[in-house]
């Protein structure tokens, strides 16, 4: 599966940081480790490399990559949580961070959690195997919440036109029995919406979903505030955002910074890239400096 794993805007992302000897650099969506490896290679034995996973499946993963390593550590966390991520560290400020808000490969191949609609698996779609700091599951949204509530996020945060019409099929469904997999609840939406084009119907839903059940547009706005307060002077912050709503929240937050805005327009991935890396091609980096 490591083959498989193809970091998003590897030299981009990298780059804007402007890594210097001695820096102190966050990766706060450890995932697969590609940036990091990155990141690592560029700092040498003179920086310091925190990578930041809440899966725990990527800690794994880093050990594996980072077996010798002397200045690379791993902090199982939420990427929001910065003072917890730099106690655990054992440094109060940072110079570079960078967070890609990407669902991860692994948690989409090896999926376990409901993320993906060509799996059949339980319908939770949390970043940790012990649950969201929401409270609450998919599982949970799908089976308990109103339809008009349903309705309202499916649209809100998948910017799904047909969500009125989903959200109905979803409560017709659980009446006669719990929607408990991710199999069924594509099914389900499948059956009500027909296909068009090469998309899957219920690509928007499960989009939806797992932002609602992470709280991740309320988890972004608290990291980047987090982690701007735990800059050094020069420091710099790099984001990658998949979909419109995170990007517009990145965007806004940045300019109603008092730093400098590196990318005046955000950087999207090359032709070659997306050719390579279809999952790229929505992909967009922004970078701002204290």
């Amino acid at each position: 599966m490591e083959s498989l794993h193809v970091p998003v805007l590897l030299h981009e992302s990298v780059n804007s940081l402007e890594l210097a000897p001695g820096d102190i650099v966050v990766d706060g969506t450890f995932g697969g480790g590609g940036h990091s490896t990155v990141i690592a290679q560029q700092l040498g034995t003179k920086g310091t490399l925190i990578c930041v996973d809440l899966d725990e499946a990527a800690e794994q993963r880093f050990h594996e990559k980072f077996a010798t390593a002397q200045n690379v550590v791993f902090v199982h966390a939420n990427f929001k949580d910065a003072s917890y991520i730099l106690e655990q560290a054992h440094v109060t400020t940072v110079n570079k961070v960078l967070l890609d808000l990407g669902t991860s490969v692994f948690q989409l191949l090896a999926d376990t959690r409901g993320f993906s609609f060509n799996s059949d698996a339980p319908l939770t779609m949390t970043f940790s195997e012990h649950g969201s700091h929401t409270g609450f599951t998919a599982n949970d949204i799908v089976n308990a919440w109103a339809e008009e509530s349903i309705a309202n996020i499916i649209y809100g945060y998948g910017e799904e036109t047909k969500s009125r019409r989903i959200a109905k099929a979803i409560v017709e469904a659980r009446k006669l029995a719990p929607i408990t997999t991710s199999k069924q609840l594509a099914d389900v939406i499948a059956a009500a919406v027909p296909r068009h084009g090469r998309i899957h119907p219920a690509t928007k839903t499960f989009q939806a979903l797992r932002i609602a059940a992470n709280d991740e547009l309320g988890t972004l706005t608290t990291a980047m505030e987090a982690w701007w307060d735990k800059l050094s002077p020069g420091g710099r912050l790099s984001i990658i955002t998949f979909h419109s709503l995170e990007d517009r929240i990145v965007k806004q937050w940045m300019k109603a910074q008092t730093g400098h805005i590196i990318t005046k327009k955000p950087i999207a991935p090359s032709l070659q890239e997306i050719k390579t890396n279809p999952r790229s091609r929505s992909a967009k980096l922004r970078t701002i400096e204290k």
